[in-house]
Order: C-alpha cells, then sequence, then structure tokens
C-alpha cells in the first residue's frame, strides 16, 4: 500500500479491475491499448508484463498477429514431507537448532533427455491451490516468514518441450490446461487436490494422505492426472533423490497434483531494442513474457526493459 502511495504521488494512475483487450496500431505502430474493450489509452511505448498464467493477454496477443514462440516448461507434483523430517535429514544432530532447512535435487534421464528436477522449495510452508479457471485445477507452494509449519514441499517437476504438443504456440497453454482439467475431474470438483502418498505413487507400499492444501485433498492415482512421461520420469528419478537425501522416499510423504505454471508456454518475441519484432513500441517483459524464470529475474528483466525504453522515447 505504501508502494503504490508512493507512485501516486509521482503521477502513477493506478487501475483496479481493468484489462488490456486490446491495441490502437498504425503501421505495425502501437499507438495506445484499448482498456476493458472500450477505453483507449494512448502511449508512445507499452509496457506489458504478463504474468505467466495470463491466459486472456496470449489469446489477445495471438488475434492481434503478435509474434510469439513455444517455450518449453515444466509439469508435475508438489511433494509435501513434515518439516521435522526435512530437517533432520539435512542438519542431522542440528535439526532443532536451526531454521527449516530447504533442498535441491536434479536428475538427467539419459534415455529420454529430460530433466526431473525440485523447484520452488518452500521451507516450513504449505501447499497452495492455485486455481484460476473454471473446472482447472493448479497447485503451488509458498512459506511464511517465520517458516515454521508443520510441513515443508516442493515441486518435483518434468521438463516439457514444444515437441510434446506440436510445437504450436498456444499449444503449451493448452497442454497446461488440458491437465489442469483433468487433475479438477478426477479429485471430483469442489476445488479438492488430487494426491496420493509417496510409496503408493512408487509402487512401493501405501501410507496415509494428509497436506496442508486447503480446501483439501483428495486420495487419487496419479497416473490419472499427469502426462506418460512425467509421471514414469518422477519415478525413475525418486531412487537418486534417496541416494541424494536418505529418508526423502518415505510414507510420510505425500504427492499433489498439479504443477503445471512452472513458467510461460511461449515467448513475445522481441528485438535487441527490447521492442517486438512485429509491433514497434511494445515492450514484452517478464516472466510471462517469457524472458525471465522467478521473482528476482523479472525484475531484472523490468529494469532492462525500462532503460530501453528511456532510450527509444528519449
Amino acid at each position: 500500500i505504501n508502494y503504490r502511495k508512493m507512485l501516486v504521488n509521482l503521477g502513477v494512475d493506478v487501475r483496479f479491475e481493468t484489462c488490456l483487450t486490446g491495441f490502437d496500431v498504425h503501421d505495425a505502430k502501437i499507438r495506445g491499448g484499448i482498456l476493458n474493450d472500450s477505453e483507449l489509452l494512448a502511449c508512445d511505448a507499452l509496457v506489458l508484463a504478463p504474468g505467466h498464467s495470463a491466459r486472456d493477454t496470449y489469446l489477445m496477443l495471438d488475434k492481434h498477429a503478435v509474434q510469439m514462440e513455444a517455450k518449453g516448461f515444466a509439469v508435475g507434483v508438489r511433494v509435501e514431507h513434515p518439516a521435522e523430517l526435512i530437517n533432520r535429514i539435512q542438519y542431522g544432530m542440528f535439526a532443532e537448532q536451526l531454521p527449516a532447512a530447504d533442498y535441491s535435487l536434479r536428475y538427467n534421464n539419459d534415455e529420454t533427455g529430460r530433466g526431473v528436477y525440485s523447484f520452488c522449495m518452500c521451507p516450513g510452508g504449505e501447499v497452495i491451490n492455485a486455481a484460476s479457471e473454471a473446472e482447472g485445477l493448479v497447485v503451488n507452494g509458498m512459506s511464511h516468514t517465520s517458516r515454521n509449519s508443520a510441513y515443508s514441499n516442493s515441486a518435483l517437476v518434468v521438463s516439457v518441450n514444444p515437441e510434446d504438443w506440436g510445437q504450436t504456440t498456444l499449444g503449451g497453454m493448452y497442454f497446461q490446461q488440458d491437465w489442469e482439467r483433468k487433475a479438477f475431474a478426477a479429485a471430483g470438483s469442489n476445488f479438492m487436490a488430487p494426491a496420493q502418498n509417496m510409496l503408493a505413487f512408487a509402487g512401493k507400499g501405501s501410507g496415509p494422505v494428509v497436506s496442508s492444501c486447503r480446501p483439501g485433498v483428495v486420495e487419487t492415482d496419479l497416473r490419472e492426472v499427469l502426462p506418460g512421461f512425467v509421471y514414469h520420469d518422477i519415478r525413475n528419478a525418486l531412487p537418486f533423490f534417496e541416494r541424494k537425501m536418505r529418508g526423502f522416499v518415505t510414507s510420510e510423504a505425500v504427492f499433489i497434483g498439479v504443477e503445471t505454471r512452472t513458467s510461460a508456454p511461449l515467448r513475445i518475441r522481441r528485438d535487441e531494442k527490447g521492442e517486438s519484432v512485429s509491433h514497434r513500441g511494445l515492450f514484452p517483459t517478464g516472466e510471462g513474457a517469457g524472458y525471465a524464470g522467478g521473482i528476482m529475474s523479472a525484475a531484472l528483466d523490468g529494469l532492462r526493459v525500462a532503460d530501453l525504453v528511456i532510450q527509444a522515447v528519449a
């Protein structure tokens, strides 16, 4: 709120409940943005910094023939352990004296050429139901500042490539959407998340299915909600992860699905000056534009594009 006040004091017009629904274009040059299908906001430069789940924006860009290209991302699950267990694995005898532990795991399947890795590890956190569309279910993770939750979680994901959906520009978005709808249906709607005990997933036993994810989870065979190669590559990676972290594969751990929004499924093409290669005056930036992979890299890309905008309009 204080940051917003600072921006307003500097002359920034902050809009809520406002959607960019089109462009005013003349000779392939952006002259303004159309807001809520009615208002024209004229501009010399339009910085487009969508989130990587801005599917309505991607569809609008495609309609206006803004050049984009398919990009790889990753798909998988959230894995959740008791935080105390992860602390013991990482810290040993000092587990009770140190902050909640994190970890980083990576496995390359030489047969498929795909990477399997942990992502966005959340020590002492919770699994978040991040559904953003009707009849679709996607999960994420977070930690509070205190990191004192009873659970720790991380994404375990497998690389997905444009070849997996036929290399069409919007195909990655539809690929995500398809598996999110399968996850919603498998858990019986009501935005419960499908989940499976880790040992059951690995075909090595069973155990309880308990998670911090709200409003709750439904025990599900995750083969129903994951691409076959994702399911098998995660299973193949588990013995390697167990060797790296003794105790990681356990009946105390649960997989929650699906994690599909690891990064943008496409890239809005831009040149060395930061402008769209098809629409001058349009400056795509950040994670949703396909030029970053997280909060810090998106912020740095925003700074770079800001400098380029200043050079363009000066």
